[in-house]
């Protein structure tokens, strides 16, 4: 059984800026990572959170997968790029304060050059135990074999 690291071992933002709360489960090419909204909510409103934070959701649980499986081989956690992202579509413009919010994000293709696709979803539990797909997309996103090299690559 893989261990659960604490969100703030794999997610290299500080404090302030890693958004979820809970690394829930992860595998060879999956992760599923939740955050909780509330007033406190980095970016809340009186209405809620803007859904288009979303894309940071699963930019973040993609860097909780990377980092977590990183910790696994004992190797550090390292940056990675978000590239783009495709097809973003959420169906409703705030998440609301108290809702539990639940990222899942699926690793699609890898490639060698450090060029990687996951598909994303975030979902809500309804009252009656429903989830409610919320918001889908296709990230793309980048982490260089030597993070330094790279950042200075013009130097």
């Amino acid at each position: 059984m893989k261990p659960i690291y604490d969100i703030t071992e794999v997610v290299p933002h500080s404090k302030t800026m890693c958004l979820l709360d809970t690394l829930i489960s992860y595998d060879e090419s999956s992760t599923v990572a939740q955050v909780y909204i509330t007033n406190d909510s980095c970016f809340a409103t009186d209405k809620g959170v803007p859904s288009w934070i979303g894309i940071e959701y699963m930019a973040q649980t993609i860097a909780a997968y990377g980092g977590a499986t990183n910790l696994d081989k004992g190797q550090d956690v390292n940056i990675g790029f978000l590239v783009g992202t495709r097809k973003y579509n959420c169906h409703q413009p705030y998440f609301a304060l108290n809702e539990m919010l639940t990222i899942e994000v699926v690793k699609e293709l890898e490639g060698d050059n450090g060029l990687n696709t996951f598909s994303c979803k975030i979902i809500i539990k309804d009252a009656d135990g429903t989830e409610d797909i919320k918001a889908t997309a296709n990230i793309n996103v980048y982490q260089p074999q030597d993070v330094e090299a790279f950042l200075h690559a013009e130097e």
